[in-house]
């Protein structure tokens, strides 16, 4: 990428990220959840909402509230599976002592991320070639 464009791109991660962790603790809220509840109570147990222009306005308005939970889900996702794997590796790598580099590692980027990853391929690539000389 040039360097333009990987700015870009740095800005929407760190922004989308941002986003994505407050729609996440908003979303994952038991307060939130809770509100959800009343919401479709008060929904199913009112009358005038039982007209079919409402029931489109409200589909739509539950779609499109599930369609961009997907992609928050999904970043969550990510960005758990990508920790723990470093986590693991940190584990694997060091027998002795373990670094405490790698205890918050939820917090970085998924760039930062990427880039702890490659270090701790090249220190496997190293173990490995260590591995096959004494044998």
């Amino acid at each position: 990428m040039t360097g333009s464009i990987r700015k870009i791109y740095t800005h929407a991660e760190r922004w989308f990220e941002k986003i994505a962790s407050s729609a996440i603790a908003v979303l994952g809220n038991s307060i939130t959840f809770f509100l959800a509840c009343c919401t479709v109570v008060y929904w199913l147990t009112n009358k005038r909402f039982y007209t079919e222009d409402i029931h489109y306005r409200v589909g739509d308005i539950i779609l499109g509230i599930t369609f961009l939970s997907l992609f928050i889900i999904q970043k969550s996702f990510n960005r758990f599976s990508a920790s723990l794997h470093l986590k693991v590796n940190e584990l694997v790598v060091s027998h002795e002592s373990a670094s405490n580099t790698l205890i918050n590692v939820e917090g970085k980027t998924e760039l930062e991320m990427t880039e702890l990853s490659k270090g701790y391929t090249e220190i496997a690539g190293l173990a490995q070639k260590d591995a096959e000389q004494k044998t």
